[in-house]
């Protein structure tokens, strides 16, 4: 029973504290997405690419610039563009972010799983939040240097982000309630995106200058931080004014937190020998290959490429994710649909909308990149890409909790964490391919991603599974045959030990 004075303040609340807990979950990734991807658009005002007259990289193919504003007729005037970086460097600084990303991924798994999500999440995107303030000043006192170590230190601090999220998740949504939360929370990412590219625009158009961008996310991060922990727990029973109602029908609706599989061992052993667990893997490197590809690049094609200028390239990039959440919600609800009335089995409907996103991104973006500057065609093209891979929410983006409902944090930080290398390659491949940011070099990059995400989709429809997997709870399903790698249970430990106790009594 709840003491009065908590009693009185859970009655201040008009919404259920889970759907507290859903609505700061979606502004911790609208944040988080926000403070990633504000540099895609942000350093293209930073850096002084203009081209002379008669520069040996003429560009015959090269599009109509739409700027107001123009050096000789050239192009565009950028009037706080103090940097003189080539392509590779900012594809290597844009990448930065997920070289510390990929390191923090399993260890904020364990942290959340150990001491609780609240304070995993919190203080990660807190630092994320510290460090995008600062970043300005890191990059004028420090040149390019500088803002790679920054930019690592940003992916470190939001590296727990989506493991946290999912143990905290764990512990506060009933399964029932699954599909509602992960739509609503899941897609804080779009709109962080949408809000992200927008508002970087707006802040950055005519003379605006490219440090307001990282000064405004900055202090949106460390707003949330703040009604975050005020507002926010780890677990239903450490929350100090949730109401009895809701504390009672959690804790007979959530009996994952307290499953004594979760004390077990996490079974790497058999994760790493798992089909399905591979094949997770594979479509999110598939996965993570065309969304960066996507969100990282997509700002200096719009920009170098089409030669739209930097208010209209805000907005423009905004509305593929747009585009994205919408569909996101419309896949899951056919899906639901599906899987309900017995159309079609889990599996199946994971692979279906695994490979709509996968192959319908993959030729919208070919066709985009052969529309020329057909300006309305490529950006309808980019916008029916990004809207088509909203199926990956429907698809493998929730197979983790398919394959392993009581290990889905710690599998979801190894599969985030090697797909995100897609992060770490991307920007700097295509910086590396797109020395002049023509379209016949960005062809190739595109090709590129065609091939990945065709590809990584072929390994995904061959050995993925839509079960539980044995080794997520083997006191249920116990050891396969022929499984000779040793006991993956505390208990089996103990019982391993005790035998060879005996055997060596035994022997002497």
């Amino acid at each position: 029973m709840l003491p009065r004075w908590r009693r009185c303040i859970s009655r201040l609340f008009l919404i259920p504290q889970r759907y507290v807990l859903g609505l700061m979950g979606l502004w911790a990734l609208c944040n988080a997405y926000t403070m990633r991807v504000c540099l895609n658009l942000a350093i293209t005002q930073m850096v002084n690419n203009s081209k002379s007259g008669d520069d040996s990289h003429y560009d015959p193919d090269a599009c109509p610039d739409d700027s107001e504003l123009l050096v000789n007729g050239t192009a565009p005037f950028k009037p706080h563009a103090i940097f003189d970086w080539s392509e590779s460097t900012q594809g290597l600084l844009l990448s930065g972010f997920y070289y510390g990303y990929a390191i923090t991924q399993i260890p904020g798994g364990y942290l959340a799983e150990k001491y609780g999500g609240k304070w995993t999440l919190g203080i990660g995107l807190l630092s994320t939040a510290l460090f995008t303030l600062l970043t300005p000043i890191v990059v004028t006192a420090g040149g390019a240097t500088w803002l790679f170590i920054l930019r690592v230190l940003q992916g470190m601090g939001e590296g727990p982000t989506m493991p946290a999220l999912m143990v905290v998740l764990a512990r506060w949504v009933p399964a029932h309630e699954r599909s509602l939360q992960g739509a609503l929370v899941f897609g804080g990412a779009q709109i962080g995106n949408i809000f992200g590219s927008f508002m970087s625009g707006f802040l950055m158009a005519g003379d605006g200058h490219w440090a307001n961008v990282f000064y405004f996310f900055g202090c949106f991060g460390i707003l949330w931080f703040l009604f975050w922990s005020i507002l926010c727990f780890s677990t239903p029973e450490t929350h100090p004014f949730i109401s009895d109602e809701e504390l009672k029908y959690l804790n007979e609706s959530i009996t994952g937190s307290d499953n004594k599989s979760t004390r077990d061992p996490i079974p790497w052993k058999a994760i790493l020998r798992s089909a399905p667990a591979w094949a997770l893997l594979f479509a999110a490197v598939g996965h993570d290959w065309g969304y960066y590809t996507m969100v990282t690049d997509l700002p200096k094609y719009m920009t170098d490429v089409l030669k739209f200028n930097i208010a209209a390239t805000g907005t423009l990039t905004a509305i593929p994710y747009l585009a994205m959440w919408i569909s996101s919600f419309a896949f899951g609800i056919i899906c639901d649909i599906c899987v309900k009335r017995n159309w079609h089995s889990i599996k199946t409907g994971r692979i279906i909308y695994t490979t709509i996103a996968a192959t319908g991104p993959a030729v919208c973006i070919i066709l985009a990149s052969y529309s020329g500057c057909d300006r309305f065609a490529a950006v309808a093209y980019f916008i029916a890409s990004m809207a088509l891979m909203g199926g990956y929410y429907s698809g493998m983006k929730v197979n983790a909790l398919d394959l392993a409902p009581n290990y889905a944090g710690s599998l979801t930080a190894m599969v985030n964490g090697t797909s995100t290398l897609s992060g770490i390659i991307t920007p700097y491949l295509i910086g590396l391919l797109t020395p002049d940011s023509t379209l016949k070099q960005w062809r190739v990059a595109f090709w590129i991603c065609f091939a990945v995400l065709v590809i990584t989709n072929v390994i995904y429809v061959i050995w993925a599974d839509g079960e539980q997997q044995w080794w997520d709870d083997i006191r249920r399903h116990g050891y396969p045959e022929g499984w000779k790698h040793g006991p993956l249970k505390t208990s089996d430990d103990d019982k391993e030990k005790s035998k060879k106790k005996e055997a060596e009594g035994t022997a002497l």
